[in-house]
């Protein structure tokens, strides 16, 4: 089993030429403040491992945090508004990053359940179907919903995408947080 909480941050890296391959990685990526950050300090049960801002687009270099001396949590800067940086660094760096990573295991897609999808995610859905990039969408903030609203937006999601693997998360909820830790470990070679 995977000790989750055997957790450090080891480097940013600017590209894929800065990255880190001798683990296997699960990358989060998302809308600027959707909670990779939040969420990664869940997973690893300590609130202060990756920084969290409320303002968006904080994140702007990929952040590698190794997990068990086994694979790497790859905090990924926020696509979408952001107040500092320009939109198409993301773009390279993103680019860079997926471009023949042998490493990577998984995407985990965070997607604010209380929002629409927008053109962003829908751009971002396409390059991972468009690329064959194994991807698990995650719903954040799901506490705020009730089992009605959670309904809803899976219902709008299947609308607009084809199939996806999915969850429900919040960092107010151990279960959610278990569930995917478990869905994580499924995607490790």
């Amino acid at each position: 089993m995977v000790n989750f909480r055997k957790c450090k941050f080891i480097k940013s890296a600017t590209s894929k030429d800065d990255s880190l391959f001798d683990y296997d990685h699960i990358v989060l990526v998302g809308r600027s403040n959707v909670g990779k950050s939040t969420l990664i300090n869940s997973l690893v049960d300590n609130k202060g491992m990756a920084f969290v801002s409320k303002r968006p687009g904080q994140t702007k270099l990929l952040n590698y945090f190794l997990i068990d001396d086994s694979f790497y949590l790859v905090d990924a800067p926020g696509y979408g508004y952001r107040k500092t940086g320009k939109k198409d660094d993301f773009d390279k760096m993103m680019d860079s990053y997926f471009s023949s990573n042998e490493r990577l295991q998984l995407v985990l897609w965070l997607i604010d359940s209380r929002r629409e999808l927008s053109q962003e995610d829908l751009d971002f859905y396409d390059f991972l179907e468009d690329n064959h990039i194994p991807s698990l969408v995650c719903f954040t903030k799901a506490d705020k919903l009730n089992q009605s609203e959670k309904a809803r937006t899976l219902k709008m999601a299947k609308n607009q995408l084809s199939e996806f693997e999915h969850c429900f998360v919040s960092s107010f909820d151990a279960r959610s947080i278990a569930s995917l830790k478990e869905k994580i470990i499924v995607h490790l070679k």
